[in-house]
């Protein structure tokens, strides 16, 4: 009897606590009206490949859990099958995160090419027709993740992905690379001459996309495109006026396309060149803050010298796992975020694991004048 009197105050109890949350329903799930434009008074929440760190890489449910979790953009790799289709998947071969080793009926398709002058083996998605991909499953790329999802999800089309960003409850941005374009061009053809770049814009623009960072279309549909390969980015800038981002590499790594290393471009000459084109970098967090030994030391003058020349700074990656995290964060994420944010001073950050920086931003984000005591 007293349990049946007390059900009313325990439903408005839990109701009460969850009403403490911020919730993003699904795509698909959210109430009626205009959405809830994208935030731009803080760093972007960069979901890379998705929530990657829960879910398989570059899949639905990846990119779902993020939307659901609230990052401001959602990032894929764009590369291309046999047939021409543009698809969302990182690696240039399908081994590391898909079981293409178990259908016996692709085996002929392990094959070597010569990729930036060395040699590499595997199943190269330029050798599959979309069909062919569609068989396949998407497993997690660490053996330390969960894997409870290995074999359940399809690789999905730029389009599929697109219009997950789309359908969203709130306005959610896209963030795509153009991955590999010097391989892709080499092995795909298209009629006409197109090439891969041109497909991946033509697509973009089929869905509305372009726009300056933060004119009115932008925030429309936010984008930025971002690749390693600075000519492709110089090339679509002709093509679409959206903002681009330089993503850098380890500084001794040469570019595919031009034969500079990434020291050479991030220097203050390139930077006045590049700046032409692109709106920022995405440096490899290592770039910016060096490590030795796991621990962080002195940071470098990359980030104060991009700021200079009004360059945006997206670092990537930020993973939750001890395997990742430098001693100095005492293995503790949110220590990163703070360090990240508020010493180094970044406009954005590349995440596995969007729900604990969108947590972070959350938690210390000044209260609005509405929640306030009086």
């Amino acid at each position: 009897m007293i349990l049946t009197r007390c059900l009313p105050l325990i439903w408005l109890f839990l109701l009460t606590a969850c009403a403490g949350r911020t919730l993003y329903p699904l795509p698909g799930k959210g109430g009626k009206g205009a959405k809830l434009p994208i935030q731009t008074l803080r760093p972007y929440n960069i979901a890379h490949r998705g929530s990657n760190g829960e879910i398989p890489e570059e899949t639905a449910p990846a990119y779902l859990r993020a939307i659901e979790e609230g990052a401001d953009f959602i990032e894929t790799d764009v590369l291309s099958t046999k047939d021409g289709v543009l698809i969302c998947f990182h690696d240039f071969t399908l081994q590391n995160t898909t079981n293409v080793a178990s259908h016996k009926e692709f085996a002929d398709r392990n094959r070597t090419y010569e990729v930036q002058g060395s040699n590499m083996t595997g199943f190269f998605t330029f050798d599959f027709t979309l069909k062919e991909l569609k068989k396949l499953r998407t497993k997690q790329r660490f053996s330390f993740r969960n894997q409870q999802y290995n074999g359940k999800y399809p690789i999905i089309t730029f389009e599929e992905f697109i219009t997950i960003a789309r359908d969203a409850p709130r306005v959610v941005g896209i963030y795509p690379e153009i991955k590999n374009p010097v391989l892709m061009n080499q092995h795909v053809k298209w009629p006409g001459g197109v090439r891969f770049e041109d497909k991946v814009v033509e697509t973009l623009k089929k869905y509305g996309y372009g726009g300056s960072h933060l004119s009115k279309k932008w925030l429309k549909r936010p984008l930025f495109i971002q690749s390693f390969a600075p000519s492709s980015l110089v090339y679509i800038s002709n093509l679409i006026d959206s903002p681009k981002v330089l993503l850098i590499d380890d500084v001794t790594v040469l570019t595919e396309d031009t034969n500079q290393t990434y020291a050479e471009i991030t220097s203050d000459v390139y930077f006045n060149y590049i700046k032409q084109y692109v709106v920022g970098i995405g440096p490899w967090k290592d770039t910016v803050v060096p490590v030795s030994n796991n621990y962080t030391q002195a940071p470098t003058e990359l980030v104060k010298r991009a700021h200079a020349h009004n360059l945006k700074v997206h670092p990537y990656t930020y993973r939750n796992e001890n395997e990742f995290l430098h001693l100095n964060f005492s293995q503790d994420p949110y220590k990163e975020y703070e360090y990240w944010i508020n010493e180094i001073g970044v406009d954005g950050l590349f995440t596995d694991f969007t729900g604990s920086l969108h947590n972070y931003q959350e938690w210390t984000s000044p209260l609005s004048e509405t929640s306030k005591s009086p």
